[in-house]
């Protein structure tokens, strides 16, 4: 604030400063409303599930297994079979009604390319429910 000093003689002048109260008021206020708000924001909402058992998922008997070691050799549910064989049997598996899904194992070492094929033959036989069979990391204790 301005204080009058020695020369002024009664006359007012206009203040060059910043009135800062009402700014720090404003702030103030909005410190209170985040500070109220926050733990509203992260509440969940408590749902009390229903508690169930469930029986693992039955065995599908229409799955195929075809699976692609390391050197390449393709096997049909655990059968080596060439390819010409591969395809007429995924011809023949896109017939059934329901189509059966065809659950596809490929080492890790073998090329994409052999992969690709496979899934390639299965596309052109007319299966659409191909699946990709991993193995689950293992944690590190």
């Amino acid at each position: 604030m301005a204080f009058g000093g020695f020369g002024d003689q009664g006359r007012q002048r206009p203040t060059a400063e910043i009135n800062m109260i009402p700014l720090i008021d404003v702030m103030l206020v909005l410190l209170v409303i985040f500070i109220v708000t926050a733990p509203l924001l992260t509440h969940a909402v408590r749902v009390d599930l229903p508690q169930a058992s469930s029986a693992p998922a039955p065995a599908d008997p229409q799955a195929i297994d075809v699976s692609i070691d390391a050197q390449g050799q393709t096997f049909w549910n655990a059968e080596p079979v060439t390819e010409e064989e591969l395809a007429a049997r995924l011809a023949a598996a896109a017939q059934h009604q329901p189509q059966p899904e065809l659950r596809l194992r490929a080492d890790g070492a073998v090329a994409y390319r052999k992969v690709a094929l496979v899934m390639a033959a299965a596309a052109s036989a007319g299966l659409e429910r191909i699946g990709f069979v991993t193995t689950p990391k293992r944690e590190t204790p």
